[in-house]
C-alpha cells in the first residue's frame, strides 16, 4: 500500500504530548500497515493488539491515549467489546476510534452507541489518522489535566475550608477552657436576641460565678485554680444538651450559658443540674467552712425580646439573679423577681 509523504501530514512541535496508541485486530497486516503509518511521528508511542480477548487488559496495563479497534474480528464481537472498555472506569474516556471496512451507516450508528468517538474506513490516509489520532489524545489528555487540575482545586478548597474552622474554632475560644470567649458569647447572644425577637420565643440565660475563687487561688495555687475552672467548664459543656446551647467563659471565674427556645422552669431546672454536677466534682476547698468543695452560684435569666429591647437586659436580669444567689450564701440559683422595663 503507498502511503503519501509524511512531509504532507500537519506538522507537531516537540512539545505536543505524546500519544500512546493501541490497535486491536486480528490481521497482523492491518496491524503493520498502521505501525507504518504512525511511524513518521515520534509522539506517538504504537502498541498491537492481535487478540480481542486480551483487548481489554492490554489497555488496563499500557494506559493508551487512544484506542484503534476493528469491529468484525473473530471470537469477539466488536460492538461488545467497545462496551467492555466503557465499563472499566480506567477506559470509559479513552477515546476510540473504530477501523471498519464497513461504510453502512447503521453499521457507524451502531458503532458510536456502543461508545466509539470516532470512525474510519481502514486503511484511511496516513495524513488523516494521524490528525485524528493527535486531536483525540490531545482531547483526552486536555481532560485528564482538567479532572486533575478540578480534583486539586476541590481537594484545596475542602483543605482551606477545614482549616478556616479550626481558626474560627481557635478565634471564638477561650485559651485556657475551650469553651466559647467573651466575644464570641457577645455575638452569639446578640444574634439570638434578634432570632428570638422576631419569632417571638423565649431565650434565657445563665451567669454563672466559682464561688470564694480567689481564695481558692490563694490556698491551693494557680495551677490548681486554672485546673478547678477547666474543669467546671467541662461540666458546663456537658450540660449543654442542644447544638443551640452556648457555653462560655465570661472572665475570670465567671461562666454563662446562652439557650434559645428554653422556658423559665426549663432553665431553673437546667441551672440546678449544672449546680448539683459542680458540687459533684468534689474539688476541695476550705470555703465557706474546712471541708466543702467547691461550688457555683447561678443567676437565671428568661425574656421574650421586645421590639427596641437591647440583649443587655437579659444579661443585667440574670446579673440581678446571681446577686441573689450569692446574698443568699452561695451555691444556689437566683431569680431576680423584677423584670426590667421593655
Amino acid at each position: 500500500m503507498e502511503y503519501p509523504d509524511k512531509r504532507q501530514a500537519e506538522p507537531y512541535s516537540a512539545a505536543d504530548s505524546s500519544s500512546m496508541v493501541l490497535l486491536v485486530d486480528d490481521q497482523a497486516m492491518i496491524g503493520e500497515a498502521v505501525r507504518r503509518a504512525l511511524s513518521s511521528e515520534s509522539v506517538i508511542d504504537f502498541h498491537f493488539c492481535a487478540d480481542p480477548k486480551q483487548a481489554v487488559a492490554v489497555a488496563l496495563q499500557i494506559k493508551p491515549t487512544v484506542i484503534l479497534q476493528d469491529l468484525i474480528m473473530p471470537g469477539m464481537d466488536g460492538l461488545n467489546l467497545l462496551s467492555s472498555y466503557r465499563a472499566e472506569p480506567a477506559l470509559r474516556d479513552v477515546p476510540i476510534i473504530v477501523l471498519s471496512t464497513k461504510e453502512e451507516a447503521a453499521v457507524k450508528s451502531a458503532a458510536f452507541s456502543a461508545g466509539a468517538n470516532d470512525y474510519l474506513v481502514k486503511l484511511p490516509d496516513s495524513v488523516e489518522l494521524i490528525a485524528r489520532v493527535h486531536y483525540h489524545s490531545r482531547s483526552y489528555l486536555a481532560m485528564q489535566q482538567r479532572d486533575e487540575a478540578y480534583r486539586a482545586l476541590r481537594e484545596s478548597q475542602q483543605q482551606l475550608l477545614e482549616t478556616n474552622l479550626v481558626l474560627q474554632r481557635l478565634t471564638n475560644a477561650d485559651g485556657l477552657t475551650g469553651l466559647s470567649n467573651r466575644r464570641h458569647f457577645d455575638e452569639s447572644l446578640e444574634m439570638e436576641w434578634r432570632r428570638a425577637q422576631r419569632e417571638q420565643s423565649t431565650l434565657s440565660l445563665l451567669m454563672i460565678d466559682v464561688d470564694y475563687f480567689k481564695s481558692f487561688n490563694d490556698r491551693y495555687g494557680h495551677v490548681a485554680g486554672d485546673d478547678a475552672l477547666r474543669r467546671v467548664a467541662e461540666t458546663i459543656r456537658d450540660c449543654c444538651s442542644r447544638s443551640s446551647d452556648l457555653g462560655a467563659r465570661y472572665g475570670g471565674e465567671e461562666f454563662a450559658m446562652v439557650l434559645p427556645g428554653t422556658s423559665p422552669g426549663g432553665v431553673r431546672l437546667l441551672a440546678e443540674k449544672v449546680r448539683r454536677a459542680v458540687e459533684a466534682l468534689c474539688i476541695p476547698h476550705d470555703e465557706p467552712t474546712p471541708g466543702s468543695c467547691l461550688s457555683i452560684s447561678i443567676g437565671v435569666a428568661s425574656l421574650v425580646p421586645k421590639q427596641g429591647g437591647s440583649s443587655l437586659q437579659l444579661v443585667e436580669l440574670a446579673d440581678q439573679g446571681l446577686y441573689l444567689a450569692k446574698k443568699n450564701g452561695r451555691n444556689q440559683i437566683g431569680v431576680a423577681e423584677v423584670l426590667l422595663d421593655d
